[in-house]
């Protein structure tokens, strides 16, 4: 279903494998970016935005993008959106829901006044039409499916096996009540409530819009802070957001126009920056980022997207465990990170970011307990090597390396196979440069030995990574199997899934198998973003999960 996520195959293919990664300085505090105080202003509430993408698909169910669903959380909302603190909050929830005691029935009750741009109330049937809908097989949503089947009761019955849509574990018990049932305690369930899959839709005017719907700005209806205007569904590069004066909490949102230009090229969209024709750029590409070194107006954060390359079993050179940990130990990471990227990206000896989740009773960072695995280690990688080899017995291999086709995957690439090969005597790597469609059609078909891969989380939760590896599971895609691992995987989310604390320290040691016992990926990375966003522009909030930004907070000052 999505890994590579389908919500980051936008930005991983254009981010990673086109311009690398990104780095600097982080806000200080929460994800806000410029904070100078606005207070009242006269000047202009307008800002103009560079994007890398027009806008794909605006039907929520069908979104599977950064773009896409960037757009959906700023002219549309849910139960929950994050804040500038990485925080879920509620947004059409009127306050927390009430949970029962084993934490599978949640109860919602919707904002009142909350309307749609038409004047139509929000009630609890929008969020189940919308849902039902998701899971409906022939709506080619994916993630409906991806997002909900384990997850809410009757979802995997819905979508596998036809079973009436009204069984699904989402109730609307009255126009202001929503009651959502559960096949487990899912301990980020208000997460997952402020992703677009499951924002609520009018079932009356999707259903007038029939197939139009969601294709241009006036076949949408909107709640959140913004409407789109001048979208006509095309891939043309320019597309505008104006306040909604029908949004609950409008009088709490300053801009009143918003304006989008499509480019392709960072260079451009630092030219249109300079040129004062643009607030805030597209993300920069690693030549790029030194040029602003220092500059106040380069907004920087670590990212939670970690890359690796994965290791193909059905090689059998790499079910065999000396090999992986060779190959795991043999590449400077530090040096890729620091002369190649450049760009504030740092090296990832682990699969679970760092700064992105924290335990529930300490507040330490995942990374405090697991620390740093699978180092740098020229010697104890060619000892493990020579012993690999012998227990092949063979003095040499060779092995496929997939990677992309640009120029900027290419000098990565081409840095690793010369670590590799330097390090690992007997070892020819043969790198295979493909487009990224072909790259996910040959991943799916095991058609690799090694391949560069990454990820980025759909919510707050370590579980969006260690997933992954799981025996046979949707996005493993490496024949990578290990019962130990399955077992605790089965264990964080059944027998501790109402012991929080419990639960987190026993992903920890999932992790720890993955890597100091299995040696099953080779973490490479994890990325940092920079963006150049003008000193007007107070409060400019971006996010770890799901949609990119939040425009509604930002205000323009003098």
């Amino acid at each position: 279903m999505k890994k590579y996520s389908l919500l980051l195959v936008l930005t991983l293919v254009l981010s990673v494998f086109l311009a690398g990664c990104f780095g600097g300085d982080t806000a200080e505090e929460g994800n806000t970016g410029n904070e100078s105080e606005g207070g009242s202003s006269d000047a202009p509430q307008e800002l103009r935005v560079m994007e890398t993408s027009a806008i794909p698909v605006m039907d929520t169910i069908l979104a599977s993008d950064t773009v896409s669903f960037t757009t959906m959380n700023n002219v549309n909302e849910g139960l929950y959106r994050l804040n500038a603190d990485q925080e879920t909050v509620p947004a059409l929830a009127d306050g927390e829901p009430e949970v029962n005691e084993d934490g599978t029935v949640y109860t919602f009750k919707i904002k009142e006044g909350a309307v749609w741009s038409n004047g139509d109330a929000i009630t609890a049937n929008d969020f189940v039409y919308a849902w039902q809908r998701a899971l409906d097989p022939d709506s080619g949503s994916s993630y409906g499916p991806y997002l909900m089947e384990g997850k809410i009761k009757g979802a995997s019955e819905v979508f596998n096996d036809g079973a009436d849509p009204s069984t699904l574990g989402a109730v609307a018990v009255d126009d202001q009540t929503l009651e959502v049932t559960l096949e487990k305690p899912v301990s980020y369930f208000t997460s997952l409530m402020a992703f677009p899959t499951f924002f609520p839709q009018n079932q009356a005017f999707v259903e007038e819009q029939g197939d139009n719907y969601a294709t241009s700005a006036d076949t949408i209806l909107y709640n959140g802070p913004f409407v789109l205007e001048n979208w006509d569904g095309s891939s043309d590069g320019e597309w505008v957001y104006a306040k909604n004066t029908e949004y609950w909490d409008a009088d709490n949102v300053a801009l009143e126009k918003i304006t989008f230009n499509e480019v392709k090229d960072a260079q451009t969209a630092v030219n249109a920056y300079e040129s004062q024709e643009a607030d805030i750029t597209t993300k920069l590409s690693s030549e790029l980022v030194p040029q602003y070194e220092g500059d106040a107006n380069m907004v920087s954060w670590l990212e939670p997207t970690v890359f690796w390359i994965k290791m193909n079993q059905t090689n059998e050179a790499l079910q065999n465990l000396n090999i992986r940990k060779a190959l795991a130990m043999a590449i400077d990471k530090q040096s890729l990170t620091d002369n190649i990227f450049n760009n504030g990206s740092i090296p990832a000896n682990y699969a679970v970011p760092k700064e992105f989740v924290q335990h529930p009773d300490t507040g330490e960072d995942f990374r405090e307990a697991n620390g740093d695995m699978l180092t740098y280690d020229v010697d104890a990688a060619k000892e493990a090597w020579a012993k690999g080899l012998e227990e092949l017995g063979v003095d040499s291999l060779e092995l496929r390396y997939l990677g992309g086709d640009t120029e900027a995957a290419k000098t990565s690439d081409e840095f690793i196979q010369n670590q590799l090969e330097t390090n690992l005597e007997g070892l020819t790597i043969k790198l295979e440069s493909v487009p990224f469609s072909v790259r996910l059609e040959r991943d799916k078909a095991l058609d690799y030995d090694l391949q560069m891969a990454g990820w980025g989380p759909d919510y707050l939760d370590p579980i969006s990574f260690s997933d992954l590896w799981i025996t046979d599971g949707g996005n493993n895609h490496m024949a990578f199997s290990s019962e130990k691992y399955d077992k605790l995987l089965k264990d964080a989310e059944s027998t501790y899934a109402n012991d929080p604390a419990k639960r987190f320290e026993t992903l920890q040691e999932a992790e720890k198998v993955l890597l100091e016992e299995e040696a099953a990926i080779v973490p490479i990375y994890q990325r940092q973003a920079n963006i150049l966003v003008n000193e007007k522009v107070n409060k400019f909030t971006y996010h770890f999960v799901g949609p990119e930004y939040s425009f509604y907070p930002i205000s323009i000052g003098e």
